[in-house]
Protein backbone atom coordinates (compact mmCIF):
# COMPACT_ATOMS: atom_id res chain seq x y z
CA UNK A 1 0.00 0.00 0.00
CA UNK A 2 1.14 3.51 -1.36
CA UNK A 3 1.87 5.07 1.81
CA UNK A 4 -0.36 8.92 2.20
CA UNK A 5 1.50 11.96 2.08
CA UNK A 6 1.45 14.38 4.25
CA UNK A 7 2.65 18.33 3.40
CA UNK A 8 4.53 20.70 5.81
CA UNK A 9 4.39 23.75 4.49
CA UNK A 10 6.55 25.86 5.88
CA UNK A 11 10.25 26.79 5.00
CA UNK A 12 11.40 27.24 8.62
CA UNK A 13 13.63 23.99 8.96
CA UNK A 14 12.97 24.10 13.38
CA UNK A 15 9.69 23.36 12.74
CA UNK A 16 10.04 20.77 9.60
CA UNK A 17 12.20 18.63 12.13
CA UNK A 18 10.09 19.14 15.21
CA UNK A 19 7.40 17.79 12.87
CA UNK A 20 9.52 14.97 11.24
CA UNK A 21 10.37 13.86 14.19
CA UNK A 22 6.98 13.58 16.37
CA UNK A 23 4.87 12.14 13.24
CA UNK A 24 8.12 9.38 12.08
CA UNK A 25 5.91 6.24 13.98
CA UNK A 26 2.64 7.26 11.99
CA UNK A 27 2.43 5.71 8.47
CA UNK A 28 2.72 8.20 6.24
CA UNK A 29 5.63 10.54 3.97
CA UNK A 30 5.82 13.77 4.98
CA UNK A 31 7.19 16.38 2.32
CA UNK A 32 7.81 19.62 2.49
CA UNK A 33 7.33 22.24 -0.18
CA UNK A 34 10.72 22.19 -1.50
CA UNK A 35 9.73 18.39 -2.42
CA UNK A 36 7.19 20.64 -5.31
CA UNK A 37 7.44 23.00 -7.83
CA UNK A 38 7.93 26.50 -6.10
CA UNK A 39 4.94 28.74 -5.15
CA UNK A 40 4.16 32.61 -4.16
CA UNK A 41 3.51 32.36 -0.36
CA UNK A 42 0.22 33.64 0.54
CA UNK A 43 -0.23 36.54 2.47
CA UNK A 44 -0.51 36.21 6.02
CA UNK A 45 -4.02 38.80 6.83
CA UNK A 46 -5.27 36.87 9.65
CA UNK A 47 -5.45 38.45 13.43
CA UNK A 48 -5.34 35.17 14.67
CA UNK A 49 -3.11 31.95 15.19
CA UNK A 50 -5.72 30.22 13.41
CA UNK A 51 -6.80 32.19 10.62
CA UNK A 52 -3.42 32.29 9.31
CA UNK A 53 -2.67 28.56 10.11
CA UNK A 54 -5.91 27.84 8.22
CA UNK A 55 -5.49 30.17 4.95
CA UNK A 56 -2.05 28.63 4.82
CA UNK A 57 -2.67 25.02 5.17
CA UNK A 58 -5.71 25.46 2.24
CA UNK A 59 -3.61 27.53 0.11
CA UNK A 60 -1.13 25.07 -0.40
CA UNK A 61 -3.52 22.18 -0.24
CA UNK A 62 -5.51 23.60 -3.28
CA UNK A 63 -2.22 24.55 -5.26
CA UNK A 64 -0.44 21.21 -4.44
CA UNK A 65 -3.47 19.10 -4.38
CA UNK A 66 -1.88 16.91 -1.55
CA UNK A 67 -3.13 17.13 2.07
CA UNK A 68 -1.25 19.62 3.97
CA UNK A 69 0.07 20.52 7.38
CA UNK A 70 0.48 24.23 8.57
CA UNK A 71 0.89 25.91 11.91
CA UNK A 72 0.64 29.53 12.88
CA UNK A 73 2.33 29.67 16.28
CA UNK A 74 4.10 32.87 18.44
CA UNK A 75 4.62 34.04 21.71
CA UNK A 76 2.22 36.08 23.69
CA UNK A 77 3.48 38.53 26.37
CA UNK A 78 1.14 39.66 28.74
CA UNK A 79 3.13 43.02 29.88
CA UNK A 80 3.22 43.65 25.96
CA UNK A 81 -0.94 43.98 25.60
CA UNK A 82 -0.14 40.24 24.06
CA UNK A 83 2.86 41.22 21.45
CA UNK A 84 4.36 40.12 19.04
CA UNK A 85 1.68 37.66 19.15
CA UNK A 86 0.64 36.82 15.00
CA UNK A 87 3.98 39.22 14.45
CA UNK A 88 6.04 36.98 16.36
CA UNK A 89 8.53 35.99 13.19
CA UNK A 90 8.53 39.55 11.70
CA UNK A 91 8.44 41.90 15.35
CA UNK A 92 11.22 44.10 13.97
CA UNK A 93 10.34 44.35 10.47
CA UNK A 94 9.94 42.39 7.34
CA UNK A 95 13.44 41.51 7.05
CA UNK A 96 13.88 40.70 10.65
CA UNK A 97 15.62 37.79 11.93
CA UNK A 98 15.46 35.39 15.18
CA UNK A 99 18.70 37.43 16.73
CA UNK A 100 16.70 41.53 15.78
CA UNK A 101 13.59 39.67 17.07
CA UNK A 102 14.81 38.80 20.40
CA UNK A 103 16.88 42.12 20.70
CA UNK A 104 13.43 44.16 20.10
CA UNK A 105 11.84 42.32 22.37
CA UNK A 106 14.18 42.70 25.63
CA UNK A 107 14.82 46.24 24.67
CA UNK A 108 11.11 46.14 25.41
CA UNK A 109 11.22 44.78 28.36
CA UNK A 110 13.85 46.16 29.96
CA UNK A 111 12.40 48.03 32.64
CA UNK A 112 10.11 44.96 33.47
CA UNK A 113 10.59 43.39 36.69
CA UNK A 114 10.56 39.41 36.60
CA UNK A 115 7.18 38.68 38.24
CA UNK A 116 5.70 40.66 35.55
CA UNK A 117 7.27 39.15 32.75
CA UNK A 118 4.72 36.23 31.97
CA UNK A 119 4.61 34.83 28.35
CA UNK A 120 3.10 31.49 26.55
CA UNK A 121 3.96 30.79 23.25
CA UNK A 122 1.04 29.22 21.38
CA UNK A 123 0.70 27.00 18.35
CA UNK A 124 -2.48 26.81 16.25
CA UNK A 125 -1.94 23.50 13.41
CA UNK A 126 -4.19 23.21 11.03
CA UNK A 127 -4.56 19.97 8.29
CA UNK A 128 -6.11 20.94 5.22
CA UNK A 129 -7.72 18.16 2.09
CA UNK A 130 -7.80 19.62 -1.24
CA UNK A 131 -11.72 19.27 -1.10
CA UNK A 132 -11.62 21.70 1.90
CA UNK A 133 -11.81 19.25 4.98
CA UNK A 134 -10.18 20.30 7.85
CA UNK A 135 -8.75 19.34 11.24
CA UNK A 136 -7.04 22.05 13.63
CA UNK A 137 -5.23 21.45 17.71
CA UNK A 138 -3.69 23.91 19.73
CA UNK A 139 -1.11 23.84 22.03
CA UNK A 140 0.19 26.34 24.97
CA UNK A 141 3.26 26.47 26.95
CA UNK A 142 3.95 29.18 30.06
CA UNK A 143 7.08 30.49 31.10
CA UNK A 144 8.56 33.73 31.71
CA UNK A 145 10.98 36.18 29.14
CA UNK A 146 14.54 36.20 30.46
CA UNK A 147 16.45 39.45 30.89
CA UNK A 148 19.43 38.08 28.29
CA UNK A 149 19.81 34.72 25.68
CA UNK A 150 20.49 31.88 26.97
CA UNK A 151 21.32 28.27 24.80
CA UNK A 152 22.21 27.03 21.60
CA UNK A 153 18.60 25.04 21.18
CA UNK A 154 16.21 25.87 18.77
CA UNK A 155 15.01 28.82 17.26
CA UNK A 156 13.28 31.75 17.45
CA UNK A 157 12.21 33.20 21.12
CA UNK A 158 13.50 30.06 22.52
CA UNK A 159 16.90 31.83 24.13
CA UNK A 160 14.77 34.21 26.08
CA UNK A 161 11.61 31.47 27.03
CA UNK A 162 12.39 30.58 30.71
CA UNK A 163 10.01 27.33 31.10
CA UNK A 164 7.80 26.95 33.66
CA UNK A 165 8.42 23.15 34.31
CA UNK A 166 11.84 24.07 35.05
CA UNK A 167 11.12 26.64 37.58
CA UNK A 168 11.91 29.61 35.39
CA UNK A 169 15.65 28.29 35.68
CA UNK A 170 16.14 26.66 31.84
CA UNK A 171 14.95 28.75 29.19
CA UNK A 172 14.18 26.50 26.07
CA UNK A 173 17.19 26.80 24.34
CA UNK A 174 18.62 25.05 26.95
CA UNK A 175 16.60 22.10 26.58
CA UNK A 176 17.59 19.16 24.80
CA UNK A 177 15.60 18.92 21.55
CA UNK A 178 13.51 15.44 22.52
CA UNK A 179 12.61 17.46 25.74
CA UNK A 180 11.69 20.59 23.83
CA UNK A 181 9.49 18.18 22.19
CA UNK A 182 7.69 17.24 24.98
CA UNK A 183 6.71 20.11 26.74
CA UNK A 184 6.50 22.88 24.10
CA UNK A 185 3.29 24.12 22.47
CA UNK A 186 4.41 22.62 19.12
CA UNK A 187 4.75 19.09 20.36
CA UNK A 188 1.80 19.74 22.63
CA UNK A 189 -0.37 20.94 19.32
CA UNK A 190 0.97 17.92 17.32
CA UNK A 191 0.42 15.27 19.78
CA UNK A 192 -3.21 16.48 19.50
CA UNK A 193 -3.31 16.23 16.22
CA UNK A 194 -1.40 12.97 15.31
CA UNK A 195 -4.30 11.58 17.23
CA UNK A 196 -6.72 12.94 14.69
CA UNK A 197 -4.80 12.51 11.24
CA UNK A 198 -5.17 8.59 10.74
CA UNK A 199 -8.81 8.57 10.20
CA UNK A 200 -8.82 12.03 8.09
CA UNK A 201 -6.58 10.41 6.08
CA UNK A 202 -7.74 7.26 5.85
CA UNK A 203 -4.94 5.03 7.83
CA UNK A 204 -5.30 2.15 10.31
CA UNK A 205 -2.74 2.93 13.26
Amino acid sequence: MDKKVLVVATSNQGKIREIKELLKDLPIEVKTLKDFPPLPPPEEKGKTFFENAFEKAMYYAKHIGEVCLADDSGLVVDALGGEPGVYSARYAGPDADDEKNNQKLLEKMKDIPFEKRDARFVCVIVVCAPDGRYIKSEGIWEGKIAFEPRGTHGFGYDPLFLVKEYNYEKTSAELEPEEKNRLSHRGKALKAIKKLIPEFLGINV
